[in-house]
């Protein structure tokens, strides 16, 4: 047993030890961490499955794994143990379905609320995510009885299908000069006449748009770009304000072909969001993208060579089901409105260099040039199995370039093909029936180079431009058809077929040789198709020839840059025009543009100093194909409607102009009747100063008829 120390032997030791202790006093302050009382890194993740204690662990390991891709999950010294996250039970061991998670920043928090709201965690159940503090407010919340919130008085939306109730059925076309932005009517006959000029907008001092205009497909919306702000929607008969889109500088923007949704760009490499897409029904931005997808520019290229290469564009299915961008081997294709990843994955497609949505169904089609041990190859994938409906390898393959006919019936891809040696290049055109069984594939050869390539809209023919020398500056333009008619045979015989039979065979119409045009462009209506010269080097020469009668007008509009069809192909406009952001000054003399019809008259000119857009307002096409024939073979039955409807027009018009002439005229008679009343209530008067004369009595006159004859011309002829 130890012996206690005594009190001498304690103050000795306290001796022995005086001077290794300080006199200061002891106040430690330890190092803490600074106290976050804000909760705004916390989530709260809903709707998760509840399982029994013994999926506990493996349903732990999903949903961490879930969260942990968005960003790092809180750590904290000293606490081992705690991970950021937290899966709570019930007092059996099941799980309760929700989720706690502590991410490191504040922005993950924000990107995991965006990214996994409504994420489909399996077939029964998709997430719901709040912020932590939003989910202790409503913890805090007095439970009591409901009260219905009292709705908003209504406030009808204006028509914006409004101008399609037109009793002239006349097009809209919008354009951008100086400062003006202005909206005018056309009816393919005279003159345009303004619709709305941004006269409310002056009146309050401000300018309708300082930036570029864009219509949407259907023509329903019309949007303004304000680079320092966004966007804005009009509509309606006089352009009223729809609704207003955060997007500061914004470049121009994309609508969905249903118009229900609306893509932003502002083109900045260094944004995160430089691209948006909102929902034009409730003005919300679904979700936000950069400018390039993830690893889509090589590291090992320099400044220079990444700014060279264009950001690939986002396409929008027909429907406005799906939206798709390329990326680096692969295609992404978002859903709609969740615009989540499909099936959580994107579509694999090693070397892409380019792809395309089909204009009427969900059909993919994309190009690749030659990967590893393949060969370049065109495929056409279904969206959303993702079957791949056709492949067709391509050997010494430089480059491809994929259009689609306007009713999606057909794919033209022209390939540029090289030789074994790659010193010679040479051109042929794969042409895809998509609507026929099997998507049967036609190789159409083409010894010269090919420079443009276009589809008849709603037909079977296609127009291209070639040449022996790219650099030509006479080139040949040829029309092709998808079907070949072929003449009965002559049999003897009453059984002998008479009818001509059509096969489904390229053939060729014909070959316009010795042009000098470098753009061709169809009517909408078809049948014709405008041979255009256009650029700055260009002599302007437009071409407007008719397939099917073979007719050519030529004629001229200087230094045009752009030729572009109104909808119905009754009207056409040429324009030279410069951009916004400056240029161009030395064809200021020239801006402008030239309306013409169908036929080549010209019905149109304006000039302006500063011209920088013209738009001509969509219309959705109602009418079949064969709803269109059968107009177009009974058309004789609406000439009388349309004569008469002509004619009144041209009588309203001709009333308008001469207006003026008749109100002078109407007083002009007035006067008259005037002056002869009074002429005949001083006739007493006259007669008593001419002593009962009345000169106006006819039988106060002696009438003498005498008949004059005048020789006008005399000829002799001598008979024999």
């Amino acid at each position: 047993m130890a012996s206690v120390p005594s009190a001498d032997d304690l103050a000795n030791e306290a001796a022995d030890l005086d001077g290794y202790f300080s006199d200061a006093p002891l106040e430690p302050e330890p190092n803490y961490p600074p106290l976050d009382e804000t909760f705004n890194r916390c989530i709260v993740v809903s709707n998760l499955p509840k399982v029994p204690e013994a999926k506990y662990e493996k349903l732990s390991k999903v949903v961490l794994k879930l969260v942990s891709r968005i960003g790092n999950l809180v750590k904290y010294e000293g606490s081992d143990d705690f991970t950021g996250f937290l899966l709570p039970k019930a007092e059996d061991g099941s799980t309760v379905g929700c989720a706690f998670v502590e991410y490191e920043t504040t922005g993950d928090a924000k990107k995991a609320i965006e990214v996994l709201e409504g994420w489909k965690f399996d077939k029964n159940h998709s997430l719901h995510v709040t912020p932590y503090e939003r989910a202790a407010h409503l913890e805090e919340m007095e439970e009591g009885e409901f009260t219905q919130p009292e709705p908003e008085p209504f406030k009808e939306r204006p028509n914006t299908m409004s101008w399609l109730e037109d009793s002239c059925q006349r097009d809209q076309f919008a354009i951008r000069q100086g400062k003006e932005t202005e909206v005018y009517w056309n009816d393919g006959r005279g003159e345009p006449v303004v619709d709305y000029d941004g006269a409310r907008e002056k009146k309050a001092g401000v300018n309708w748009c300082d930036y570029y205009v864009q219509w949407s497909p259907k023509g329903s919306y019309f949007a303004t770009l304000v680079p320092n702000k966004g966007v804005i929607l009009w509509g309606g008969k006089n352009f009223e304000k729809l609704a207003r889109f955060a997007a500061p500088g914004v470049d121009f923007v994309v609508f969905s072909p249903q118009e229900n949704y609306m893509m932003t760009n502002n083109n900045n490499r260094n944004d995160p969001n430089a691209i948006k897409v909102f929902s034009i029904q409730t003005s919300k931005c679904l979700r936000k993208f950069p400018l390039y997808p993830k690893d889509f520019l090589d590291d090992k290229l320099s400044e220079s060579e990444k700014s060279a290469i264009p950001p690939p564009p986002f396409q929008w299915s027909h429907d406005d089901k799906y939206l798709a961008r390329m990326g680096k081997d692969l295609i992404s294709v978002f859903e709609t409105p969740s615009m989540k990843l499909l099936e959580k994955r994107s579509l694999a497609a090693d070397g892409i260099h380019e792809f395309s949505f089909s204009p009427k169904s969900n059909i993919i089609a994309y190009w690749a040039p030659e990967h590893k041990n393949q060969p370049a190859h065109v495929d056409l994938i279904s969206i959303p199995s993702r079957k791949k409906l056709r492949q067709k390898n391509l050997f010494n393959v430089t480059k491809c370039s994929m259009v689609w006919q306007e009713g999606g019936e057909y794919l033209g891809v022209k390939v540029t093909r090289h030789t074994k040696s790659k010193k010679t290049l040479y051109n042929n055109l794969e042409l895809f029936r998509v609507n026929e069984p099997g998507i049967p594939v036609e190789m159409l050869d083409v010894k010269d180079a090919v420079m443009s390539f276009s589809w008849e809209p709603q037909g079977s023919r296609f127009a291209i431009i070639h040449a022996e020398n790219p650099s030509s500056t006479k080139v040949n333009v040829t029309f092709y058809d998808m079907f070949k008619t072929l003449e009965p045979e002559k049999k003897k015989g009453k059984k002998a077929n008479k009818e001509k039979q059509i096969v489904a065979e390229v053939n060729k119409v014909e070959t316009l040789e010795g042009k000098g045009c470098n753009c061709i462009f169809w009517s909408p209506a078809g049948g014709t198709i405008i041979l255009a010269a256009l650029g700055d080097s260009a002599s302007g020469t437009l071409e407007f020839y008719d397939v099917n009668s073979k007719t050519l007008t030529i004629k001229e509009h200087y230094r045009a840059n752009q030729v572009l069809w109104d909808p119905s192909g009754r009207t056409v406009c040429t324009t030279v025009s410069q951009p916004i952001g400056g240029g161009h000054f030395k064809f200021a003399m020239d801006n402008g543009y030239v309306l013409w019809t169908f036929q080549g008259k010209q019905l149109s000119q304006a000039s302006f100093e500063a011209f920088y857009q013209f738009q001509w307002r969509p219309r959705e096409k109602l009418s079949t194909r064969e709803e269109i024939t059968e107009i177009s073979k009974n058309l004789k039955k609406y000439e009388k409607q349309f004569n008469a409807f002509d004619e009144a027009k041209k009588r309203r018009l001709r009333l308008e102009e001469t207006k003026g002439k008749r109100k002078s005229r109407a007083e002009f008679r007035a006067t008259m009747a005037r002056l002869a009343d009074w002429r005949a209530r001083q006739k007493q008067e006259r007669m008593e100063l001419l002593n009962g004369y009345d000169s106006e009595d006819e039988e106060n006159f002696t009438v003498k008829e005498v008949t004059i004859e005048t020789v006008l011309n005399t000829k002799e002829e001598l008979i024999y």
